[in-house]
């Protein structure tokens, strides 16, 4: 059970339901006790497979990826990754499983308060590896970050890295929050020296009280900067993911501007932005987030997101053109797509540094 500081015991996040688990829900039931913080327990869980096919809904390029961990300490408002503790419930007699967006409170942080430990990650890397194609792309946390606090302790990630370090030919994406990857500076310029390895940095705004209220227990954005400038100092590839863009408040040419340079400084790679991708499972966290925060957007959000968890076809373009105009000022290299991979890292021409492209009045407006 989960502990707060005063020593008061919290309910538990998964109530005992009446079935038998089978499948994730089975090695969640059986996950025992590792580690224990601030309303957070770590439970190591016995996992059967770390290397994993992924098929996205958001038409990333993403072959194979690899979570060190499921859930994550970071607690961010907008994580599209609650989900994925839906697949730890038991699922209920009538075999409809109970959904995580559906439930009370504590199912919807369940995710960032009940974290398990991937145990035997690199010995199981080290045996799917055998029959992997290198010509296939990983990528290193896509859904939980492979360097949130508990992997200062435990190196469940570091342990993976030292199997690709051994390896060569593999193509390998890596993302995260957390400025900790300057731990691995060393193992990881060894991994680029014998793959294609590209790291990317999320980094939402610049605006550090902000990021302490979307993102609670993720590292400060400076220090995020500091460590894309470490790894390119490193000859590692490394850029910045200003994802997701919020309506209303970050979706705005200062704050895309603000990052964008900041990225310049650090000698990122390359440069990214999407739009906000709101699940059924993360909006109770975001939407309460929003009407705490800034109640004057919650009615544009509730009409925005009533019908579809994808920003619409008009406001994805106008954001493209702003990140595009936003690289081209700073002479950053764009990514053709979200993708966490290694597709088209740096491999756009940069601009003129420093110079705004010519643009029309109305893309002029953007940046106004």
């Amino acid at each position: 059970m989960a502990k707060t500081s005063a020593s008061r015991v919290e309910p538990e996040l998964f109530p005992i339901l009446p079935s038998s688990p089978t499948g994730m829900a089975r090695l969640a039931a059986e996950a025992t006790h590792a580690d224990a913080g601030h309303l957070i327990e770590f439970k190591a869980m016995e996992a059967q497979s770390i290397l994993n096919k992924s098929v996205s809904k958001r038409q990333l390029s993403m072959a194979y990826s690899i979570n060190p961990y499921r859930g994550c300490e970071f607690g961010c408002k907008y994580c599209y990754a609650r989900y994925t503790h839906e697949f730890l419930l038991p699922v209920p007699v009538a075999g409809t499983r109970q959904r995580l967006s559906e439930t009370p409170q504590p199912f919807a942080l369940a995710f960032e308060r009940e974290i398990y430990i991937k145990e035997n990650a690199a010995w199981l890397l080290e045996q799917e590896l055998r029959r992997f194609n290198p010509a296939d792309e990983i990528a290193i946390g896509t859904a939980t970050d492979p360097y949130q606090p508990i992997e200062r302790r435990v190196g469940v990630t570091r342990s993976l890295l030292e199997v690709f370090a051994g390896r060569s030919g593999y193509r390998i994406g890596l993302i995260t929050k957390s400025n900790l990857i300057e731990r691995d500076v060393e193992l990881l310029s060894e991994i680029s020296r014998r793959n294609r390895l590209v790291v990317h940095l999320t980094i939402t705004t610049t605006d550090s009280a902000l990021a302490r209220l979307l993102e609670p227990r993720a590292p400060r954005p400076d220090l995020r900067f500091a460590a894309v400038a470490k790894l390119r100092a490193a000859g590692i590839t490394a850029g910045v993911l200003c994802s997701p863009l919020l309506p209303g408040i970050t979706d705005n040419g200062d704050a895309l501007d603000a990052v964008a340079a900041r990225a310049k400084a650090a000698d990122a790679s390359f440069f990214a932005a999407m739009p906000l991708f709101l699940k059924s499972c993360s909006r109770p966290t975001y939407l309460s987030f929003v009407r705490e925060h800034f109640p004057h957007l919650a009615g544009e959000y509730a009409e925005r997101f009533a019908n579809m968890d994808f920003a619409d076809a008009p406001y994805r373009g106008r954001l493209a053109l702003m990140v595009k105009l936003a690289c081209r000022k700073h002479g950053l290299s764009e990514r053709s797509t979200d993708a966490l991979l290694t597709t088209d890292a740096g491999a756009v021409r940069r601009g003129p540094t420093g110079v705004r492209p010519p643009v029309n009045e109305a893309q002029q407006r953007l940046f106004a």
